[in-house]
C-alpha cells in the first residue's frame, strides 16, 4: 500500500470515528439512529476494554445491523478483533468456539446461547462517547470471517481495517451512495457481501438500511416498496424468483454466484435498469463488475485493482485482499479462476483451475465430496464431476460409483 493511500485511509477512518454526520438520521429504517449506533459502540468499547487489552477473542453473533455496526466501530477504535461466524446456530458457534476458544459474544438482547458464554448487548448510553485516542492502523486485523461452505471444516479469513472499509469507501464513491439512499440486502450480514452492503456501506455513506433480510420474492418487493428502498443487494437465486416484479430502485447488485442472462434480462426489462454483477470472494474482496443492461458482457476490474493474466489464471493486486493469502514479490495473488482477456481492461470467466466449484452460490470441493462418497458402505471407487449449468461458474454435481450393495441413503 502506498504511503499516500495509507494516509488517505487513516484520515478517513479517524473522521469516521469522530462521530456521525447525521446523528438523528435512522441507521436502521424505523430503528436505531446513527447517534444510537455510536453510543452503543462507546458502550461496547467500555465493556470490552479488558478483553481488548488482553487480546481475547470475541464472537460477533448478532442479527441486528445496528449492533453489528456498533461492534465494528468499537473494534475499529481499538477494541478486540471480532470473529464473524458463518451462522449463529448453536452447532456453528460450538465449532468455532472449539477452534478459537472464545468465551464472549456480542449480540442483541433476548438471544439465547450455549451456557458458559458471556453475552454482551450494547446499550445506548448518552454519557459515553467513543474514544479515538488509539492510533488506528489500516493493516490491523478487524475481523476473522468464517465461511462454512458445504463440505469440510470451516475456513477462516482475516480481514484488515483497510480490507473492509476501503472497499466500502470505494463502493460509496463509485456508485454515489449517500444519505439519500436506503439499502435492502437479501443476504445476511455474516456473509462478506451482506456485511459490506448492509452494514459497512451505510456506515461510510450515511445511508439507511433495512434490518430485515427477506428471501421470498413477495417479501422482498413488499419491503422494498414500503421502505422506499433505492439500492438492492441480492443474489442470483433471488433475482430469478423476482422475475418481472417491479421495484422503484436506483441500483441493483448481485454477487455470490453468476447471474443467468435470462434472469438479468427479465428483471432489467421490467425495471428499466441494470443489475450490477460483482465478482469476488470473501478472501479477495470485490474484484470486478459488469452491467449487461449497459452492454457490458465482460467484467471490468475496479479502478482500485491491478490485474494480469498468468497461464490463463487471474492474478490481482488489491487493497481488499486478506493478509492470509499468498502474494508474489510484486504483491499479486494468483486466483484459481481461469479467465480470458477480452479487451485492454475486461476479461471473461472461463471456470476454475482447481476442484472447487460453485453450487447455489456456495463453494464446494469436488475432492472432498469424492472422499465422502468413498466412505459410503459398498462403494469401492467413485468419480465426482461438475456438470456446468448455463452460467460460467454455477454447477450441478454428478457421481459415477463403482461397488455392490451400496447404501444409497447414506
Amino acid at each position: 500500500m502506498s504511503a499516500h493511500y495509507k494516509h488517505v485511509m487513516q484520515t478517513f477512518i479517524q473522521g469516521l470515528l469522530q462521530g456521525p454526520k447525521f446523528p438523528e438520521k435512522h441507521f436502521v429504517c424505523n430503528g436505531a439512529s446513527y447517534g444510537d449506533v455510536y453510543k452503543m459502540a462507546a458502550s461496547l468499547q467500555a465493556t470490552l476494554a479488558d478483553t481488548a487489552h488482553n487480546n481475547l477473542p470475541v464472537c460477533l453473533a448478532a442479527d441486528d445491523k445496528a449492533v453489528i455496526a456498533a461492534a465494528l466501530l468499537a473494534s475499529l477504535a481499538g477494541g478486540p478483533t471480532l470473529f464473524l461466524p458463518y451462522s449463529s446456530s448453536a452447532k456453528a458457534l460450538a465449532r468455532i468456539k472449539e477452534r478459537t476458544g472464545f468465551t464472549t459474544i456480542i449480540s442483541e438482547p433476548g438471544r439465547e446461547f450455549p451456557t458458559g458464554l458471556q453475552v454482551i448487548s450494547p446499550q445506548v448510553e448518552a454519557s459515553l462517547k467513543l474514544s479515538t485516542s488509539e492510533h488506528v492502523s489500516p493493516e490491523s486485523i478487524l475481523l476473522e470471517i468464517f465461511t462454512g461452505g458445504s463440505t469440510g471444516s470451516p475456513q477462516v479469513w482475516s480481514k484488515t481495517v483497510q480490507n473492509i472499509f476501503s472497499e466500502a469507501y470505494y463502493l460509496a464513491s463509485h456508485y454515489s451512495v449517500t444519505e439519500q439512499d436506503t439499502i435492502l440486502a437479501t443476504i445476511p450480514p455474516y456473509h462478506i457481501y451482506g456485511l459490506l452492503f448492509s452494514v459497512v456501506l451505510p456506515l461510510v455513506s450515511s445511508a439507511s438500511v433495512v434490518n430485515e433480510t427477506p428471501s421470498f420474492p413477495g417479501e422482498i418487493v413488499h419491503i422494498a416498496r414500503e421502505r422506499k428502498v433505492t439500492i438492492l443487494a441480492s443474489v442470483p437465486a433471488h433475482y430469478r424468483g423476482l422475475g418481472s416484479k417491479k421495484m422503484s430502485l436506483r441500483l441493483a447488485f448481485s454477487s455470490a454466484g453468476m447471474l443467468e442472462k435470462a434472469d438479468n434480462d427479465t428483471f432489467c426489462k421490467q425495471n428499466r435498469m441494470g443489475i450490477i454483477e460483482v465478482y469476488g470472494s470473501t478472501e479477495t474482496g470485490g474484484i470486478a463488475s459488469r452491467n449487461r443492461f449497459l452492454g457490458e458482457e465482460f467484467f471490468t476490474p475496479f479502478s482500485t485493482i491491478d490485474w494480469k493474466i498468468t497461464a490463463n489464471r487471474l492474478a490481482v493486486r488489491s487493497p481488499y485482499i486478506s493478509p492470509d493469502l499468498p502474494i508474489d514479490s510484486h504483491g499479486y495473488f494468483m486466483a484459481s479462476d481461469r479467465v480470458s482477456a477480452q479487451s485492454e481492461n475486461t476479461f471473461s470467466l472461463e471456470g476454475r483451475s482447481d476442484t472447487v466449484i460453485k453450487v447455489g452460490g456456495k463453494r464446494v470441493d469436488l475432492e472432498e465430496i469424492n472422499n465422502l462418497v468413498k466412505q459410503v458402505s459398498g462403494v469401492s471407487d467413485s468419480v465426482v464431476l461438475a456438470v456446468p449449468e448455463l452460467s460460467g461458474r454455477e454447477n450441478l454435481i454428478g457421481a459415477v460409483i463403482q461397488g455392490s450393495n451400496v447404501d444409497t441413503q447414506a
